[in-house]
């Protein structure tokens, strides 16, 4: 039985952080036929946003998944809140709303996910 596309892109998952800190994260579109995503992926290993999405594409390249860097900023994680601000040198500001409402959704027990245009 092949896989669909819509199950190839539900099996890659919305959300993956580092579980505290400050670092950068970017906000990657995923494209397979006409179904399509958006990703949060943000980690401290990361020197530059560009960093998070090689690594990322590299990963789902495999499936057949396209992949479209929407630009990234920053998160703070702390105890049961997520602080997302910031822009790209190199892909731009994420739009943050979008980032912030798949936050929620992974993060339903945190007390407050925010974000603000300003600050780098």
């Amino acid at each position: 039985m092949a896989v669909s596309g819509e199950d190839k892109l539900s099996a890659v998952t919305d959300v993956d952080i580092d579980d505290s800190g400050k670092f950068k994260y970017v906000l990657i579109k995923l494209y397979l036929g006409e179904k399509s995503k958006c990703v949060v992926r943000g980690y401290s290993w990361a020197e530059y946003h560009a960093d998070i999405y090689e690594d990322f594409q590299k990963r789902v390249m495999a499936l057949g998944i396209e992949t479209e860097c929407l630009g990234g900023g920053r998160i703070e994680h702390s105890e049961k809140k997520l602080f997302v601000y910031g822009y790209s040198m190199g892909f731009g500001r994420a739009d943050h709303t979008i980032a912030v409402k798949l936050l929620k959704e992974s993060y339903p027990d945190y007390t407050s996910i925010t974000y603000s245009n300003d600050g780098y």
